[in-house]
Order: C-alpha cells, then structure tokens, then sequence
C-alpha cells in the first residue's frame, strides 16, 4: 500500500512559509454523505469588505455552471475566532465586512458528481474540479493560494482504504509536506483538479527534443491487476509519443511532468476535461486496459498544446463569473478531435478499417448534417455558451441549426491536411507552425491570426485566404472524393438507392412516435411532420415497430410517393412523402472495393496515417 503521496513534483527545494496571502483547508467528517468542510482565510488583507464566491463556469467548459448551488453553512470569523456577518449578495456570492486584517469564510460543500466538471465525495475516494469546490476572493485573483488537506476523517474499515493508504494526485506544486500544495495564482488554482484515493500510479519517460526526459505519470483509479495497469500505462506512454512528433517537441511541464488523473470504474461520469499540466479522465465502465478506452487519452493530451498553450485570445484569461464565448473552438476543439483519432491510428490501436469508419462520421458531419450546411465553424463554436454541458429543460432546433464544433472542425481539419499533403505539405507541419508562433512564446490567438499562419506556411496566399473564406468563416461543401482516393481510399453513397423519409428516433407504441426534430430536406420535414407527432399508417399500413417503417421503404424505390397517417396532438392527418436516396456517406479502402491500389497511393497513405516516432 502507498502512503499517503504528491504525486506531481519533487518537493521544492526552498522552505515551506506558511503566511500565503489565501489558505485553503480541507475536510471530510461527513464524508459518507458526500460531504466536505472548506474554509478559507485571508492574511495581511488591508481590505475592510471582501467578496467571496464560487464560479459559474470552468477551464475546459464553456457555458455555465452553477457550483454555487452546493455549498452551503456559509459562516465568517475573525483572527480570534470570532464569528463576523456574512452577506450574501447573491445565489452564489458572499460579502464580509469589518475586516481588520484578517478572515475565514468556512462552508459546506456537498459533492457527488464525479466527472471533469464537476466534484465527488465519497468513502472510497476524493475528486474536486477546483471551481466546483473552491470560493475565491474578488480582487485578490493575483494572491498565492496554500492548500491544506485533512485526511484524518477518511475511513478506516476492513474492507475501505484509510487515509494512510490515500495518495494525492494534483498539478498543484507540492511542498515538504505531502497534505499542502500551492499555487501561484487564482487562474493556475482553478485549472488544478485533484484525485485522492487509492490510485495505481505508473510513471515513464519520453524523450524530448532537447534530449532531455519529459516526466509522465498515470494515477489511476481502478480495478485491476497491476500488470494490468502497467500494460495500460504503455499503451498511454505510445500515444504521448507519437503526439509529440505532430509538433516536435512536449512543452515545458511547470512542474517539470504531467499527470494523468483517471478514473475508471461504473462510479464516476463520463468525461474528459484537459488541463495545464495534467487531466482529469472519467470513464463509467469496468477497467479492462481495452484499447477502446484510449480516445480520450489521446485527445485530452493533444490539448496539452492545443489550447493549454496555443490559446485562444477569447480564453485568456479565464473568466469564472460567466459563460466564455470563443470564435475558435472548431481549432481548439475539432482539431484535437480530429488528432485525437488520427494518433491512435499511427499509434497501431485503431486498424485502417476502424479509421475508415472515423473518416465516415467525419464527411458526414460535414456533408450531411443540417448545421453544418447553415453555419460556418466559427459560428458553431460560438454556441459551446449553449451546449457545452449547458442544463435547460425547454426544447431546440438544434439539429436544424447546429452542429457540434466538436466533429465539425474535426472535419475541416481532415479537410485541410488532405489539401495541404495534395501540394505535398501536411497539417503537422501547420500545427507545428502554430505552435511556434502562438503557442510556445504563449501569444494568444484569434481567427486571424491562424489564417496569416496557413499564408505564411503554405507560401500561397490566394489558398489560405480560399480555405478560411469558404470553410472557416463560410460552409460550403467540401469535394472529399479526389482528396481521399489520392490515398486508396473511396467515398461512395452507403445505401445507394435505397428510399429515405429521414434519420430519425421513434418511440415504439400504437404506432411510431416521433422522438427527435425532423432534418430540413429530408421527406417528413417537408411533409409537415415534427416531433411528438405519432406514425400510424404509412403507404396504407399500420406501424407500430421501427422494423415495419425499414420494410415498407425497402419495397420502395427514391422518387415514389407514398401516404402517411399521423396524428398531431388530438388530430389525425393525412400527408404525401416523396422518398429519396439516403444521403448517408462512407469511406472505404480500395482493397476493400476491389480497386487496385497504386504505390503512389500507398506512400500517400503512409505518410498520412504511418507512425512517425522515431
């Protein structure tokens, strides 16, 4: 068992003072109903009033999130102890006045979302995103934070970790003493998630480019053998190589390494949240060391340069008080998607077949979802305010208006780098153009900024200007066809000739309840239908399973007209369908379509989805 650890620097070698400007401790002596004890207290404060709150949104997220629900016993003392009046000014924010000096705001915070975004208390383990579980102090964003944690309620039964055998996982900066950490400001504080608990810890080094060793450490949190584990870390040491050559370098970790705090087990929630220096990776599911749970690895270390570093202007810095809209997530986002997927191909884990089945979501995002035939990337990235784990009740036209930035810039970078590779350059050689001008001198970015990149790479001004004109702040359709065949592979219709009335979710009862929106241009959006409405007839039969909707279009040819009975609330109606071929697209090998595959197309395909650690 280890004892209780910092998992992420060697302690520093100066002495540890006590008297930080904000001071942080932490507590659990409810710990089996999720709850924690936080107090924190300002020193030297020449404030007489000060503000205290909790954020409404997260690095990492984009819309807002309202942690301030969760914390409540909201008290203030003194230096002696003395309690002093609380204002609360608002659902989230808190006001002390009378200050001489000195303050301790202390509250209760009930914590039992386990995810990037959120936090988890539990018996077994600890899992804070630092503004889910941290107030701060207006005004004083610039302080050095201390950290204080009290492991001395955690629980000792036969059959649960005592704190003893806890490790502390965290990008915080350690101290001589394992239980307290620092930071030296608000901004690093909040973007420093924590893990505590039993973990499985496995360390390596990679070989950067200065030839000295960037430190790597896995902190995981699972079921599992240890050899099980260590084959696992291998896996996420491959994909931390092969990322570094797409840019030629890791960048200076602040503390000297990075650290992956995972989560793998039924009881947290699915997420995947990046951060300076380290991540916090939830998976709900049984840990097997699968190649299947590496995607989020690879995209969230992919984040380490892109938008850690290369950082959008509209980011930078951070603001916790609201929603933060960018105009740049399609590159901050779509690209790492894109990156993502394409490293665990050169890595060896996806096989050409499985990437196939990428590069078809990825042309079908582009050119066959409503969204993204109406909005540019630029403005889809500009509603993550909405959508980015945004909570609402009342129902969207989202899918008539919007699609994710998410596989949508995704989409625009595949775009790009086969563009770019048909004039015999690559989008590594971009990103790591970005990175040199944006992202290692850490100069924020705008949309701009990255096009006079691609005219200074690409040395052809007149495409750059094209490619953002058209794909970037327009949406026009893109000819993926020549583009993928240059390395063997097809794109062709999925289900030629096959009759569509559009992709749609149905509840089976009497008839075939219509769950989702219908799509603009499909055949029951142009026939009125919505949803909530109810199928009950179509070309003269009763349907009440999806299965007798499939058979009575596979009768059917695209171009036939055929009725359809539906009921729309307490009405019963009668409309016309023209069917038409299923748009629905998909990439496949020319080994696979029994077309001959030229060594010209094979060097192409190497050089795009071949490893290239060294």
């Amino acid at each position: 068992m280890k004892k209780l650890a910092a998992l992420l620097a060697t302690p520093m070698l100066c002495s540890y003072a006590f008297a930080q400007s904000i001071r942080y401790d932490l507590s659990f002596p409810n710990i089996v109903h999720h709850e924690a004890r936080i107090a924190v207290s300002v020193s030297d404060a020449a404030q007489k009033e000060l503000i205290f709150r909790m954020s409404r949104s997260s690095p990492g997220r984009y819309a807002t999130h309202e942690y301030g629900k969760n914390i409540y016993d909201v008290a203030a003392f003194d230096k002696a102890g003395k309690p002093v009046q609380v204002e609360r000014i608002d659902g989230d924010v808190y006001k002390v006045s009378g200050i001489d000096g000195f303050v301790k705001v202390e509250y209760t915070l009930y914590a039992n979302h386990a995810d990037g975004t959120y936090a988890g208390i539990d018996p077994n383990s600890i899992h804070l995103n630092a503004p889910a579980t941290f107030m701060w102090v207006k005004g004083l964003e610039k302080s050095p934070l201390t950290v204080v944690f009290d492991l001395s309620t955690a629980p000792k039964t036969p059959t649960e970790a005592s704190a003893a055998q806890w490790t502390i996982a965290t990008q915080l900066k350690t101290t001589t003493d394992p239980k307290i950490f620092t930071a030296p400001d608000l901004q690093y504080f909040m973007d420093s998630p924590i893990k505590i608990g039993k973990l499985t810890v496995k360390e390596w080094t990679v070989p950067n480019a200065d030839s000295k060793a960037s430190q790597f450490r896995l902190a995981l949190e699972a079921k599992g053998s240890d050899s099980l584990a260590t084959v696992f870390a291998g896996k996420v040491k491959r994909i931390t190589e092969e990322a570094r050559m797409v840019f030629g370098e890791f960048p200076a970790f602040d503390n000297g390494n990075y650290t992956f705090l995972a989560s793998i087990n039924p009881y947290v929630k699915g997420d995947g949240m990046e951060h300076r220096n380290s991540t916090m990776i939830t998976l709900p599911v049984a840990f097997d060391g699968s190649n299947n749970l590496l995607g989020v690895f690879s995209h969230e270390f992919f984040h380490t340069w892109n938008v850690e570093r290369i950082r959008p202007k509209t980011l930078e810095p951070f603001n916790f008080e609201k929603s933060n809209m960018s105009f740049e997530l399609w590159f901050a986002e779509g690209f790492t998607q894109y990156y993502g997927d394409l490293l665990l191909e050169r890595a060896g884990f996806d096989s050409l077949d499985e990437y196939c089945q990428t590069l078809t979501s990825l042309v079908n995002t582009k050119e066959n979802t409503a969204g993204a035939r109406r909005i540019s990337p630029v403005q889809a990235s500009c509603n993550a305010v909405f959508v980015d784990a945004g909570v609402s009740i009342d129902k969207t036209n989202y899918p008539n208006i919007y699609t994710s930035y998410y596989p949508y810039g995704a989409s625009v970078a595949l775009a790009l780098d086969l563009q770019l590779r048909s004039k015999g350059l690559n989008l590594d050689d971009f990103m790591k153009a970005v990175w040199t001008k944006h992202g290692k001198p850490e100069i924020a970015y705008n949309v701009a900024d990255l096009q006079v990149v691609l005219e200074s790479y690409s040395k052809d001004k007149t495409f750059a200007q094209g490619f953002f004109s058209k794909y970037i702040n327009g949406h026009e359709s893109v000819d993926y066809t020549p583009l993928l065949a240059k390395a063997g592979l097809e794109l062709k219709k999925q289900f030629e000739g096959q009759a569509w009335i559009g992709d749609i979710r149905y509840k089976e009862g009497a008839g075939l309840s219509i769950t989702t929106n219908t799509i603009i241009g499909s055949p029951l959006y142009k026939a009125g239908l919505d949803i909530d409405d109810e199928i009950l007839k179509l070309d003269g039969r009763v349907v009440t399973k999806n299965d007798e909707l499939v058979s009575i279009l596979k009768s059917h040819k695209p171009g036939d007209q055929i009725a359809v009975e539906y009921r729309h609330r307490d009405d019963q109606k009668t409309a016309m369908l023209e069917l038409i071929e299923n748009p629905r697209l998909q990439v496949v090998t020319y080994e696979q379509a029994g077309k001959t595959l030229t060594a010209d197309m094979e060097a192409f395909r190497k050089a795009w989805l071949g490893s290239k650690w060294k």
